[in-house]
């Protein structure tokens, strides 16, 4: 970060109209597109926001690009996990430096690399993958993102269930695969008290049953939630909300392990009808804390 841009790296380059190309400037090399071809060399050297003129007197502006950037526009084996649902996941499995990560799912490995930043060098994140095809494809986009294999990933082929065997233990599950629930017995065994799972799914049907599996193996404090962004176009004469936005893209549940607990209750409709629509709650769902009680 804020040193000249160097052969090899990548570079996400901007037109006029906004859209985004990123591309690795190799030595020798041109980029071509839509307005012309321009040299990779005349970026080289030059600090991020330069711009430079295509053949055809197109202008494109030069930035290292964002996590957010790179996780929408490289190669994709399995769906991504977006950016919207990177943030939520980080931020609702508490997910910070020096945490221990168990994956399952590696996929294309976007969920992988917001990982490893916000574990930092103290912590560690050990992913599995089934498929040797989309490991493979992780793999080569994580070494695109930082340059070479992060020293704090493991990354492993193979079934989730096979980390019994390693003696690891961990404080933070992360599962995005189809069927989670039929991984819980296992997380159970690596998992420390008061650990967090976090899955990503894409139904209903598959949340439903996931959440149940948890109730009953002693998960406390469950929420699912989905996330939607829309943005908005702003000018000097108009704000209004752009005619698009990134709708569903999966359902993200949360539970804390915590065998012994009380197991939550299922709530009758009339309760549900009383308390507002299934899924809503006021910013704080337990209210004031009572007398006494110290206030963060």
């Amino acid at each position: 970060m804020g040193a000249p841009f160097e052969a090899g790296e990548r570079a996400l380059l901007l037109d006029a109209r906004g859209r985004r190309y990123l591309v690795r400037l190799q030595p020798g090399r041109d980029f071509h597109f839509h307005g012309g071809h321009v040299p990779f060399a005349e970026i080289v050297g030059r600090e991020e926001g330069a711009v430079v003129l295509s053949s055809k007197g197109a202008a494109l502006q030069a930035f290292r690009p964002r996590l957010a950037d790179f996780v929408l526009k490289m190669p994709r084996g399995a769906q991504v996990v977006y950016p919207k649902d990177l943030a939520a996941i980080l931020m609702h499995a508490d997910i910070g430096p020096g945490s221990r990560v168990l994956e399952a799912g590696t996929g294309s490995g976007a969920l992988t690399l917001a990982l490893c930043r916000a574990v930092g060098p103290e912590g560690g994140v050990t992913t599995y993958e089934l498929r040797p095809e989309f490991q493979e494809k992780a793999a080569a986009n994580v070494e695109a993102f930082f340059g070479k294999a992060p020293a704090n990933l493991s990354m492993r082929s193979g079934d989730l269930r096979e980390v019994t065997v390693t003696g690891e233990r961990f404080d933070r599950v992360i599962l995005d695969m189809p069927e989670p629930w039929g991984v819980l017995d296992t997380v159970v065994e690596v998992l420390e008290p008061g650990g967090i799972v976090c899955s990503y799914l894409p139904t209903t049907v598959q949340v439903q049953t996931l959440v149940l599996a948890m109730r009953e193996r002693g998960f406390q404090q469950g929420e699912t939630f989905e996330l939607l962004q829309r943005s908005w176009y702003v000018t000097e004469r108009s704000v209004r909300p752009d005619h698009r936005m990134v709708g569903h893209t999966g359902f993200i549940t949360v539970g804390r392990y915590g065998p012994g607990g009380p197991r939550p209750p299922t709530a009758p409709a009339e309760d549900l009808e009383a308390g507002g629509p299934p899924g809503a709650s006021p910013p704080d769902p337990d209210g004031p804390n009572p007398p006494g009680a110290e206030t963060p």
